[in-house]
Order: C-alpha cells, then sequence, then structure tokens
C-alpha cells in the first residue's frame, strides 16, 4: 500500500511538472508580455523645474516615474526599467549632490533606487565627475551600473559590472553594458585613470557569446551609451573605438535583440536585420528626460525547438505628457528646495545682457568673460573657448550660482599648454572650418549647414531647425592675439594673425602658454591633433599644469571677488570681407534661430 502511494505520489508529480517547461535550470511561464523602458542622457533632470533659468520644467524624471508606475501596474505585462548614462552632470542639483554636498547618499542613487531601476550603463559625463563621484555613487545604486568595455588596466576585467540577468517568470533576459570608448579622447586620465575602454564591437562580440554559452539567456539587450551614427566627426565604419558603434553592433554582432542607443542626445526607432538576417529593435529616446524608449517584447515558448518566439515593437514616449508622481515630489522636494536656494545665491552683479547667439557670428562678450578669466587664472599668452550652450544668456543685473551653469555648461578642467605660433593659426583654421562656410559672394551663407542636393541648407524633421555640419562646442575663437578670418578663402589660408593683443609681434616660431579646457586639450574636436597636428599620445607632453577644480568653480570666484563686472567684446578678431559678413549673419540668425519650433 506504501509503495502504491509512492508511485502515485510520483506519478502526480511527474504530471505537475509536465505542464512547466524548463529553460536552463528554471521554471517559466508558456507566454510572457515584457515592457522594456529605457532613459538616456538625463543629465540631472530629476524635477519639474529648471534650476538654470529659475522657472518650470517640463520633463523629468518624476514624470518618467508617473508613467513607470502606470505600465508596472497593468497585469498583463512585466517591466524592466533601464538608464543608458549621462545622468551625473548637467542640471546644478547633481553638480551639487557631486561636489558640495557629499556627506549624505547622492540624490539620484535615492531617486533611481526609489524608482525602482533594473540596471544602467555608465556615460562619458559620469565618468567626467571623477573617480571621488561616480566610484561612490555605484555603491549606493541598488541596481549594477554597467560597462563591459571599460576594463581594470590591472586585472582585465571589468572596472564596473559587465551585465545583469534579470528573471521574469523564468525568461532568463540578459542587459550587456557599453560605453563609447572615446572618453581618452575627451577627459584627463586622472579622471579615469585604472581604467582602459575597449573597441566596443570587440567587446560585444565576446560578450554576447559568453550569455549565450554561460548564461543561458533567453532575450540578450544591448544598453549602449554610444550614438548610432558611425560617420560621426569623420569616423569610418571600420574605424577602431568608433565613438558611435551601436548600430554597427545591431548590424554585425548576432545574438542582441534589442539594442538601446544613447550619447548622441537623438531620437532613434527602427528595426534592423543583423548579419544572420534576424531582426533587431535600435532604439534610443532624446536628453533630458523629454522621452523615453519603450520596448514591447512578446514571447511564447516553441516546444518544438526549446526556444522562444518574439514579437517585438518599439516606440519613443512623450514625457511632457505625464505629470509629477506625486509620492516622489512628497519623498524629493525637500532635496529640490535645498537646491534652489543654493542657486539662488548672489554671486556678482553684470552692467550688461550677455547671449551666446553673437558668439555663432563673431567675437563676443559672452566668449570674452570666459577668455579673460583664462588668461587670468594662467597667466596664458592665448587662451581658446568656444560657446558650450547654442542658446542662452545672462541677464544684466544681480548673477547667481544657476547664471553659472549658463556661462559655463560642462565640468572642464583648464589646462595650460605649450603651442608654437604655427599650431595656434592651424588650430585655428581647423575651428573656423568647422564653423563657418567658404562664401563665394555676399549672397552666400556664412555659417557651415548642412546641405541638400542642391547646395541649399537641410533642415531637420526633428526640430524643424537648419543644422549645422559641426557642433558649436568645437566653434573656438582665440583671445590674446589679433586676427581676421577671411571667409572668402579656403581651409588652410584664412586666418592671418597681425600680432598679439598687447601690441608685440606675434612669431610662428615662437612657443606660446596657451589655456584650454580639458576636453580641447585631451583631443576633443580635433584642434590640436588634426589642426595643430600635434600627436594624440604627444598631448600630455603639451601641459604645463592643471587646475584641480572645474572650470565653472574658478568663473564663480572670479566674479564674487570681481563683484561688479562690466561684459566687453574684445574685438581682437573679425571676419573678413566685412560686407559680406554683416549681410550672411542676419539671413543665418533667421535660419539658425528663428526657424526653431521652441525659439525663445
Amino acid at each position: 500500500m506504501k509503495k502504491r502511494s509512492i508511485q502515485i505520489s510520483l506519478l502526480t508529480l511527474v504530471l505537475i511538472l509536465s505542464s512547466f517547461n524548463f529553460s536552463g535550470s528554471s521554471i517559466f511561464a508558456q507566454k510572457l508580455r515584457l515592457k522594456v523602458i529605457e532613459t538616456s542622457d538625463v543629465h540631472g533632470a530629476i524635477f519639474p523645474y529648471d534650476f538654470r533659468n529659475d522657472k518650470k520644467a517640463y520633463t523629468s524624471l518624476s514624470q518618467v516615474s508617473t508613467y513607470v508606475t502606470m505600465e508596472r501596474n497593468k497585469k498583463d505585462q512585466e517591466v524592466i526599467l533601464l538608464d543608458n548614462g549621462d545622468i551625473l552632470q548637467g542640471e546644478p542639483v547633481v553638480y551639487y549632490y557631486n561636489f558640495e554636498k557629499t556627506n549624505v547618499p547622492h540624490i539620484l542613487s535615492e531617486v533611481m533606487n526609489f524608482m525602482n531601476y533594473d540596471a544602467a550603463t555608465v556615460g562619458n559625463h559620469d565618468i567626467e565627475a571623477g573617480h571621488q563621484v561616480y566610484d561612490r555613487i555605484r555603491k549606493e545604486f541598488s541596481f549594477p551600473w554597467l560597462a563591459a568595455n571599460a576594463v581594470n588596466k590591472k586585472n582585465k576585467k571589468p572596472y564596473f559590472e559587465p551585465y545583469k540577468i534579470i528573471n521574469k517568470k523564468g525568461v532568463k533576459i540578459a542587459v550587456l553594458g557599453l560605453i563609447t570608448p572615446a572618453i581618452p579622447n575627451w577627459l584627463p586620465e586622472k579622471i579615469w585613470q585604472g581604467m582602459e575602454f575597449q573597441d566596443m564591437i570587440l567587446s560585444a562580440k565576446k560578450w554576447v557569446k559568453f550569455l549565450k554559452e554561460n548564461e543561458k539567456a533567453d532575450l540578450i539587450i544591448g544598453l549602449f551609451h554610444s550614438g548610432v551614427e558611425y560617420d560621426y566627426n569623420g569616423q569610418k565604419a571600420d574605424m577602431p573605438k568608433n565613438e558611435n558603434a551601436s548600430r554597427l553592433i545591431a548590424e554585425q554582432v548576432p545574438g542582441f535583440d534589442v539594442i538601446f542607443t544613447g550619447h548622441d542626445h537623438k531620437i532613434w526607432n527602427m528595426r534592423l536585420k543583423n548579419s544572420e538576417g534576424k531582426d533587431v529593435i535600435l532604439c534610443g529616446p532624446a536628453n533630458e528626460a523629454r522621452t523615453v524608449a519603450a520596448v514591447d517584447v512578446e514571447l511564447e515558448f516553441n516546444k518544438k525547438n526549446n526556444s522562444w518566439n518574439k514579437k517585438m515593437s518599439s516606440q519613443t514616449v512623450e514625457i511632457k505628457d505625464f505629470k509629477p508622481d506625486s509620492l516622489f515630489m512628497k519623498k524629493f522636494s525637500p532635496a529640490m528646495q535645498e537646491v534652489k536656494e543654493y542657486v539662488s545665491k548672489p554671486i556678482g552683479n553684470f552692467s550688461e545682457t550677455i547671449s551666446t547667439r553673437q558668439s555663432m557670428f563673431g567675437n563676443s562678450a559672452f566668449m570674452d568673460i570666459i577668455q579673460g578669466i583664462q588668461l587670468e587664472l594662467t597667466k596664458a599668452d592665448v587662451s581658446f573657448t568656444a560657446p558650450l550652450s547654442f542658446d542662452t544668456k545672462i541677464d544684466k543685473g544681480t548673477v547667481y550660482v544657476r547664471d553659472m551653469f549658463k556661462l559655463y555648461k560642462f565640468e572642464n578642467l583648464l589646462y595650460t599648454m605649450k603651442m608654437s605660433g604655427e599650431e595656434i593659426k592651424n588650430y585655428l583654421e581647423h575651428s573656423y572650418n568647422l564653423w563657418f562656410h567658404q562664401m563665394k559672394g555676399p549672397d552666400d551663407h556664412l555659417m557651415n549647414f548642412k546641405l541638400d542636393s542642391t547646395g541649399n541648407p537641410l533642415k531637420s524633421p526633428r526640430d524643424n531647425s537648419y543644422e549645422m555640419k559641426a557642433q558649436y562646442y568645437n566653434f573656438d575663437c582665440a583671445a590674446g592675439i589679433n586676427y581676421t578670418v577671411d571667409v572668402s578663402k579656403p581651409y588652410g589660408s584664412r586666418i592671418t594673425i597681425s600680432s598679439m593683443s598687447d601690441g608685440t609681434p606675434f612669431k610662428l616660431k615662437k612657443t606660446y602658454n596657451v589655456a584650454v579646457n580639458s576636453y580641447r586639450g585631451n583631443g576633443g574636436g580635433g584642434h590640436l591633433t588634426e589642426g595643430a597636428k600635434i600627436p594624440k599620445d604627444k598631448l600630455s607632453l603639451r601641459i604645463v599644469n592643471s587646475t584641480e577644480k572645474d572650470l565653472r568653480y574658478f568663473l564663480m570666484k572670479w566674479i564674487e571677488n570681481k563683484k561688479i563686472v562690466t561684459p566687453k567684446a574684445f574685438g581682437n578678431w573679425k571676419v573678413i570681407p566685412e560686407q559680406w559678413w554683416e549681410n550672411a549673419k542676419k539671413r543665418d540668425y533667421k535660419l539658425l534661430y528663428e526657424s526653431r519650433n521652441n525659439n525663445s
């Protein structure tokens, strides 16, 4: 009798187990609906408040939280929430917790843990905050911070976590994180010391193989802090360590079902074929929580071949349509108020309003405040800088801490470097070639727009704007020297330097001390490597010294010391022929600013 009871029990167990399928060693459902949501390049947009301009913001993580909660409340699906990097730099709120209030948990770790992120990838601007900041916050996160190709130089293992396995009803989902490998081109080594950044395509091949063979992943998601346009800034598809390799991986590395992009601040949503002819979803959201990328995956188990059938669709979701999460705001409003008070501290007074709009077309007071401070801090002979914001202004009157984030957008250090007069000239040739079109006459365009097949400026479908061939933050001008830019002439013969600004001769063979930010000093934009023709591996040998703190800190202290600042353009450079320039800048101003949907 006892033996028969055991047999019946065993039979019952077999029947129960047969109602389930197995993938590896996990019991799982026959079907699964999955929604994967990605934020990227949030740049500190945590609250529905613009700390830089003291006004309401229409997109933020507080609203993303509302959308995610809504999706999690749907009973027929499982939700995975991911972030794709560049979250530690941007709004003053993250600067405050990065560098000012460091004796408490970081606001971002508190917020992202509250939102129950499943995984995130590190971005280049997260690295820019420095070891002390990103090493601290990764310990505070309740989820892994990923970057499989950021490798510890000593043991050759990933410095961050390489991937995360997420189980949803027994379905094994692998999220592989990769970061753009171009970081050494932009940031000083002490910021990323101890790491090396490997090629994304090679890393993807290695880790996909591992995830298939060792983890037996049912669904593989790429979470790449890297853009889509692999030919950006003159790169080629076969170039090692391509900055924007997301599409290349989607097409060349079989195994990925979904690849989320970031870094380039552009909305992407496409379906591609990989080298085996299988579908790959490639999508990414806009920056500052303006949109999120969302992928719906329906999985149904195929008993015949012991695998999952997958149906996938993707979309980008506008976040301005959602109200801030009331629980989010209740929990974090005290922190928001504290940062409001921090940025509202007065530090000085400007006698005139300054704007980066003037900086796009010629010599401007906005740029020359920065130039003057760089020259004073470094005692350099020449200073280079560019407008780091496309369209911002600081009104005359009281200047507040918040205005420093408009005056200088990024946490760059300030370098003093050795350059010859000829290298300085060639540096400027490179900059103005990115910046200004070679004009054929007074009716031609001044700005270096992207052109259509008929030679007319090309309008972006994203925001109704006319796009430049290069990014405005690469439009370097100089102070400390007097020069002209002849836009009727070709690249290489545009710049004529007449003298130093104190009237002494400028000599091509002489060596000068030059003030540049760390992004430029490490090769960013190609001004030093392509323009001045200084080999990339020799740039560090040119550095005389570097600030320990970011340049914004010194700008703030300088203004506090001066108390009253009279912004004034130095007038040390101009564009010729002047009448061509006058005519063209009026036309191009309309194309650059008045054509935009959100023109302020």
